[in-house]
């Protein structure tokens, strides 16, 4: 059997990543759509003049957003994405589930946003 090239292992890989980094990716992603649904909404609201409670707060929405991004998909990561434990066929948890979802949510928080404010938000008018 040939050794695989570096390229080619990195293809392999990218091709079938492991089930836990799916679901952490897929936990975090739901949030910030979810997220940033509710954040388009408020701008549109704003920018097409409907007098809202508070003012202006687009500024601590966003704030809002990368917290909770940050910290739900790191919770709905860990209880959902159970690591092997060392010396026993059961799946546990630890931190590190839960360490996996908080450096999965800063890019999967930043992606969304970008599509939500830079590609669709254009198409919904002022």
């Amino acid at each position: 059997m040939r050794p695989r090239g570096w390229l080619e292992v990195r293809w392999r890989q990218a091709r079938n990543p492991p089930p836990p980094i799916i679901r952490a990716v897929v936990a975090d992603l739901v949030v910030a759509i979810v997220g940033a649904v509710l954040l388009l909404a408020y701008d549109v609201a704003l920018a097409r003049g409907l007098q809202l409670p508070g003012g202006d707060l687009r500024t601590l929405g966003f704030a809002v957003f990368i917290v909770v991004v940050v910290v739900v998909g790191s919770v709905l990561t860990y209880l959902w994405v159970p690591l092997p434990r060392p010396g026993t066929s059961a799946p546990g948890r630890s931190g590190w589930s839960a360490m996996l979802g908080f450096f999965a949510a800063w890019p999967i928080a930043y992606l969304v946003l970008v599509v939500a404010f830079q590609v669709i938000r254009p198409f919904l008018g002022p």
